[in-house]
């Protein structure tokens, strides 16, 4: 994906791609900005059962709670829900070729989280799973 870098005006937090480059590490920068992603089971929040709330790591919007968050094994923390749903925005992905996704952004910076996934079978309320790069949060414990 590309044009993530840059500021845009659809949200409320911009920034220059330089802004970014500055306030985000490298690892961080490749998956919040260029929609990359994290090997799976190696980010801090995977395996986590902290109470608490994560939030965007490049802009701070709360998105989850661990009141969602659920064990999938998929590598990656899974929630079943955003804490609101303005909270993240959904795009269609067809980066990989005969494997239409959904990715998942941040609704106030665009940057990248993840994905959704729907129908899987988890005895979850929703029966989705949103699976999101561990880099790309940060956690406020109660």
């Amino acid at each position: 994906m590309t044009g993530l870098s840059g500021g845009s005006e659809q949200y409320a937090v911009t920034r220059t791609e330089q802004e970014w480059r500055d306030l985000l590490d490298p690892a961080e920068f490749h998956v919040l900005r260029e929609a990359g992603t994290e090997r799976p089971f190696t980010g801090e929040f995977t395996d986590s059962k902290a109470v608490g709330v994560y939030s965007c790591r490049a802009c701070g919007s709360e998105l989850f709670t661990s009141v969602e968050k659920f064990e999938s094994h998929c590598g990656w923390p899974s929630f079943y829900a955003p804490l609101a749903g303005d909270r993240v925005e959904y795009l269609e992905d067809r980066s990989l070729p005969g494997r239409p996704r959904v990715e998942v952004r941040c609704a106030a910076c665009g940057s990248h989280l993840g994905h959704v996934f729907d129908g899987e079978g988890y005895q979850t309320p929703t029966d989705q799973r949103f699976c999101i790069n561990s880099i790309s949060l940060t956690f406020r414990g109660e």
